[in-house]
């Protein structure tokens, strides 16, 4: 059911964070969908105990949801999730991709990242590696782990507007052109196509998903 990417993590607790969190983000596990405990150890052939604790975590970071009548289940992406997250992002983002070029950081991973593909998963963690490696080199720790706690949502609801409507040719040449004013220092440039660039894709989908799920 699930496809690991990389190597295993180190402990059991880890891998089934990891192995959940990959389901939720590259569509196995479907938004709303009950996440029962017995059938997930089964499937990943471990205990109920892991499970339980990655499903906390997983609660904690935004991509589950827990009701102590319903249980667990994968979070359904609305538009007032998605203004949540985009506007912090639209505040911290840019700026920190500024900050990154003025001090010459090395965009080598950005460039890395940037795919072409057609396949939905594989594009969403390309879009991932590419918008860390613009602001990892920012110079402020905090800010980067604040960006970092964003990551797993942002995939989600990119993930969402990307099910509705598929737009990644285009923003494929958006980040191109972002990293290209980056790698030659212009930071205020870099910074103003990448705010262009997440306020586009905000605002299309809040149109595109419904107000709230409850």
């Amino acid at each position: 059911m699930y496809d690991r990417i990389g190597a295993l993590p180190a402990s059991r607790t880890d891998f089934v964070l990891e192995s959940i969190k990959e389901a939720i983000l590259y569509g196995k596990l479907k938004p709303g969908q009950a996440l029962v405990e017995t059938d997930l150890a089964a499937t990943l052939n471990v205990s109920k105990t892991p499970v339980r604790e990655a499903l906390k975590t997983l609660a904690g970071s935004g991509l589950v949801v827990m009701s102590p009548y319903k249980g667990a289940a994968v979070r359904t992406v609305d538009a007032e999730m998605a203004r949540s997250v985009y506007d912090v992002r639209l505040l911290l983002e840019p700026e920190a991709l500024r900050r990154a070029a003025a001090l010459g950081a090395d965009f080598a991973e950005a460039r890395s990242a940037l795919d072409d593909t057609e396949d939905l998963a594989r594009r969403n963690r390309a879009n991932r590696r590419f918008h860390r490696a613009l602001y990892a080199g920012c110079g402020n720790p905090l800010m980067v782990q604040i960006l970092d706690g964003l990551r797993d949502q942002t995939a989600l609801i990119t993930a969402a507007g990307w099910g509705v409507s598929p737009t990644w040719e285009a923003e494929d040449a958006e980040h191109r052109a972002i990293l290209v004013a980056a790698e030659e220092g212009f930071g205020d440039a870099a910074a103003d196509l990448l705010r262009r660039h997440v306020q586009t894709f905000a605002d299309r989908v809040a149109e595109e998903l419904p107000d709230v799920v409850r």
